[in-house]
């Protein structure tokens, strides 16, 4: 009877001791998020209730297998196992608490810094140091778990006498690897690019999704995502609109008749973007830039805050002058002009046969002569 309640009262005494502490955690956390509302930090912290009670169950289970006194032929293997699941809830636990405190120092920042381009920093910076901790932390727990193996501790001192050569060529086969690392990390310090700039990247307008230490996404306009690594923004140059202000000026063309009503057109602009939400008001203008023996090209200036909106207000004021030149001036806009040709001087040409004629420049309907066939009826 003992063989049966002795291993039921350690397990499971440990099992439900994880269990009530874990439940008065949870219990205290909620309590204090509901009080300090203004940080997120306790509800965050809730994430990490299911490694925390791991380590504590596992823990427990460590410190008071031998009392249980089961399975004692495969002592070693149950310990191994439970050594384990320890260090890997651990480092589960303090990837959780990092990530917690992180997340509301960057919602703090967010908070009560308004610069959007800031922000877009510091979460980016953010972003890659979590990666960061992530990888030294998972390959802190390998390196403890690898170590709680006998046979890996005694091949300890040879792993460590080779590690130069080792060190090279993984050094030289990871080059690649390295180079975009360390370009990440240079990326999110440098403030080169940050999460939410928008980019132009070999001809692609885009807004930068993802920021890892290997490789950056772009997300275009038409929703496809442009993966590249990240030493090409290190290496290459690239259009960051986000760069500094977001203001931007957005520039619109017509190819219009020489005839057009170019003051009209800048009262009608003017009209136009005082209608137009996405114009800042900053500034305007409407000119001639170029001519052409057939057309002129007219250039139109608009600002706005930032790229989305300068895009919605070239786009409306593409529109609706076009709209407003076919209602109102319909012959400003290009035609193929098939006039009569204006003649030298005289009116008279040579021709082919090197005999002159005179040529009128307007064609005149000759008379019609009085048909004397009698009509019926007269």
């Amino acid at each position: 009877m003992e063989n049966v309640l002795r291993p039921l009262i350690v397990v499971g005494g440990a099992v439900v001791l994880t269990l009530l502490i874990g439940w008065a955690t949870d219990l205290l956390l909620r309590k204090a998020d509901a009080r300090h509302s203004e940080t997120p930090l306790w509800g965050l912290l809730r994430r990490g209730r299911v490694p925390y009670q791991l380590v504590l169950c596992s823990a427990m289970l460590r410190g008071s297998y031998d009392q249980a006194e089961v399975l004692l032929g495969h002592r070693g293997a149950v310990g191994q196992i439970l050594s384990l699941v320890l260090i890997g809830s651990t480092a589960w636990l303090v990837v959780r608490i990092a990530a917690a405190v992180v997340e509301t120092s960057y919602s703090r920042y967010a908070r009560v810094h308004h610069d959007a381009a800031r922000v877009r920093r510091v979460r980016t910076q953010v972003s890659l140091i979590m990666r960061v901790v992530t990888a030294i932390v998972g390959v802190v727990a390998a390196a403890a778990m690898l170590l709680t193996f006998p046979a890996m501790r005694a091949a300890g001192a040879s792993l460590l006498a080779s590690a130069g050569i080792v060190g090279i060529v993984a050094g030289v086969a990871a080059q690649s690897t390295l180079s975009n690392m360390f370009a990440g990390l240079q990326i999110a310090f440098g403030d080169m690019v940050r999460i939410g700039d928008t980019v132009v990247v070999d001809g692609e307008w885009g807004t930068v999704e993802e920021i890892t230490l290997t490789f950056l996404t772009v997300r275009t306009w038409d929703e496809r995502r442009i993966t590249m690594p990240v030493s090409y923004f290190t290496s290459k140059p690239f259009e960051n609109w986000s760069r500094g202000t977001p203001e931007m000026t957005g520039i619109v063309y017509w190819h219009l008749d020489h005839s057009a009503p170019i003051e009209a057109m800048r009262d009608r602009l003017r009209d136009i973007l005082r209608e137009c939400p996405a114009w800042d008001g900053r500034a305007y203008g409407l000119v001639v830039t170029d001519s052409t023996p057939n057309t002129i090209q007219v250039r139109a200036l608009v600002t706005a805050k930032d790229s989305d909106d300068v895009w919605t207000a070239r786009v409306a004021v593409r529109e609706q002058m076009i709209t407003w030149l076919a209602a109102e001036h319909p012959y400003a806009l290009p035609r193929v002009n098939t006039a009569d040709a204006v003649l030298p001087p005289g009116g008279i040409i040579p021709t082919q046969d090197g005999v002159t004629q005179g040529h009128r420049l307007h064609h005149r309907t000759a008379p019609v002569a009085a048909d004397p066939t009698p009509r019926p009826g007269r």
